[in-house]
């Protein structure tokens, strides 16, 4: 990850130090993706037994660069026990119920003017895309996060949506993924995706029609767990 700059050195270490000081095996942790560079399942295996050895429960939603996802039948059969997904379905976790879904990139809204670029030597060069087929891919993520929604519990006091990509421009004005999260009244949302955030814009995001949204992506948090509740 040093690739992406000097804030990514020793990440790991970063991250179990921070998760070591605040949370406790009681406790429930959402990870929104991007979760290993591997591209099959056993070879993510090390970096789930990594996560899994940290104390509580971690619920995952998958990142774009989760190549390794495999499906959920093979997920539950693989996964350590303090190890959860979301995939058109929820969780239920005392009396909070949590959805969502990865998402993905809209034209609603781009944070390209937030992110200093960092170059990556080891990625292909860039291939234009296919704005029909973004748009139909972001369009299967909507209608499955509301599959998932759906399924929240009435009797909740409080109603979560995790996911990988932000829901909502910068502006916080009404988009097609909000909308959905205030149908279901969705009170808070956790989503990663962005990274190396220009330092003057943070914090970034906060709280539109009754939803409170939170960047939750490592670096944006200084690779240290910050407490929703």
């Amino acid at each position: 990850m040093d690739v992406f700059g000097a804030s990514w050195l020793h990440h790991a270490e970063k991250i179990e130090k921070g998760w070591l000081s605040l949370i406790s095996a009681e406790d429930l942790v959402l990870v929104p993706g991007d979760i290993s560079w591997a591209m099959r399942l056993e070879e993510a295996m090390p970096d789930l037994e990594w996560l899994d050895a940290l104390p509580g429960t971690k619920l995952l939603v998958k990142g774009n660069h989760d190549y390794w996802w495999p499906s959920s039948a093979k997920m539950k059969a693989a996964l350590p026990p303090s190890i959860q997904f979301l995939h058109n379905s929820v969780y239920d976790w005392h009396d909070v119920s949590i959805g969502g879904t990865r998402l993905w990139d809209s034209i609603e809204y781009s944070f390209e003017r937030f992110i200093e670029f960092q170059p990556n030597p080891r990625a292909k060069p860039p291939v234009s895309k296919d704005t029909d087929q973004e748009e139909k891919i972001f369009c299967r993520e909507l209608d499955r996060l509301e599959l998932s929604l759906k399924q929240l519990n009435p009797k909740a006091k409080l109603r979560m949506a995790i996911t990988h990509y932000p829901p909502i421009g910068a502006d916080l004005l009404p988009s097609r993924a909000s909308a959905i999260l205030e149908h279901y009244g969705v009170q808070i949302c956790v989503f990663g995706h962005l990274h190396n955030l220009k330092k003057e814009v943070l914090p970034l995001f906060g709280s539109a029609r009754d939803v409170r949204y939170i960047l939750a992506s490592c670096d944006a948090i200084d690779f240290t767990p910050i407490r929703i509740r």
